[in-house]
């Protein structure tokens, strides 16, 4: 608005997030709106905090047409996403990544698991990377890969994000790649899921890209603690090896885990599938169908 100017005056703001209504490190939007002299504000999502809300209010009572909702659900499942579960629930978004074949294994019956997928798909896990604040994996695939967990050859990355080991018995040696100074790295030696991501949201993590193996993604996933899934499917079959999860403790089809589809990219050779939990295991929070 400040570039904006004079050219502000009786124009209209399209913003994601109700302007707030309270001073933080900045001041309130809603005033800096008044002040360009803006005459009609439409946002996609409402404030969700009690705190800065009231943005609307102000504009309306002085005079600027507001409209509330406008593409709510496009907005929450965006940019957004992190930020409002993080209000909602204090805790950062787990975004887990999987690579698998057809026949949903993780690895070969002897333990090798490079390369599942090609390098078009590999650049995209890169690429992941880059929007996430912490990239997760426990003990077992510290050992078995000794990943380097970085972003590389990603263009505009400005920076790295934290490299986290969950290893209660310290069995990850301080040779290992993840030791590098590369990036920074946490290792932790969390009781589960939930302590862990309560240690990630005191560090000012917002969004933690879980790449962890099959005992991993199944402790997360028994939580309630997945809020999207990256699956990477590759075209190969291996008949047997370690599946994309371990047990998740369900026993029949009525309690299986549901996803929703988001959107399906081709990477090369390999395909792309993002989703999103609409019921979960162990978690308090309502499914997205209201149960």
């Amino acid at each position: 608005m400040a570039q904006a100017g004079e050219r502000a005056r009786g124009g209209t703001a399209v913003v994601t997030l109700e302007p707030c209504d309270h001073t933080g490190r900045t001041g309130p939007c809603s005033v800096a709106l008044l002040a360009a002299g803006v005459a009609r504000v439409v946002v996609a999502v409402p404030e969700p905090t009690g705190q800065a809300g009231g943005g609307a209010e102000r504009l309306r009572a002085a005079g600027v047409a507001v409209e509330l909702g406008v593409e709510q659900a496009e907005a929450e499942d965006g940019a957004l996403a992190p930020w409002l579960l993080g209000v909602r629930e204090q805790r950062p978004q787990v975004v887990w990544k999987v690579a698998a074949t057809l026949d949903g294994r993780v690895a070969a019956a002897d333990g090798t698991s490079r390369w599942v997928t090609g390098p078009d798909a590999r650049a995209a896990v890169h690429r992941l990377r880059a929007t996430c604040d912490a990239v997760l994996v426990g003990s077992g695939t510290a050992l078995a890969d000794d990943p380097q967990l970085t972003v590389r050859d990603v263009p505009g990355a400005d920076h790295q994000p934290l490299r986290v080991v969950l290893d209660r018995r310290g069995r990850v040696p301080a040779t290992a790649r993840v030791h590098d100074d590369a990036a920074p790295t946490l290792v932790s030696r969390a009781a589960g899921p939930a302590e862990l991501l309560a240690e990630l949201w005191d560090r000012d993590a917002r969004r933690v890209l879980l790449e962890g193996g099959p005992t991993l993604a199944a402790a997360f996933l028994r939580a309630g603690l997945v809020d999207e899934l990256v699956l990477h499917l590759a075209p190969q079959l291996l008949g047997a090896g370690p599946a994309l999860t371990g047990d998740l403790g369900i026993t029949t089809m009525a309690g299986a885990l549901q996803w929703r589809m988001l959107d399906v990219t081709t990477l090369g050779r390999d395909v792309q599938v993002r989703y999103r939990p609409t019921r979960h295991t162990g978690s308090p929070r309502p499914t997205e169908e209201g149960n």
